[in-house]
């Protein structure tokens, strides 16, 4: 079984905003989509390439395209994500 590092991995705050921001392709709708401030968007994807040390998001005026590696990572967590939702859905549906 698979037990993760959880002093190496980023923020949950910071992941969230990183996949809302590939998913709607800009911070103002990852914004949105989250209920925060689009600054705080922003600044959750900023902290996150520099823990990394990946650029993941290319800023063009008001959209975010991104990068070959922050392709890949957002598909990553957005199938993680959805892995989560289920198995939230399937405990509170009593599936488990």
């Amino acid at each position: 079984m698979f037990e993760p590092n959880w002093y190496k991995l980023p923020s949950l705050s910071a992941l969230r905003a990183f996949e809302a921001t590939a998913r709607t392709g800009s911070f103002a709708n990852a914004a949105r989509a989250l209920n925060v401030t689009q600054a705080a968007v922003a600044q959750h994807v900023r902290s996150l390439e520099a823990e990394l040390g990946v650029t993941l998001a290319r800023r063009a005026g008001r959209t975010v395209t991104l990068t070959d590696s922050g392709a890949r990572f957002a598909a990553r967590l957005s199938d993680g994500f959805s892995t989560i939702a289920s198995g939230v859905d399937e405990v509170v549906a009593g599936e488990s």
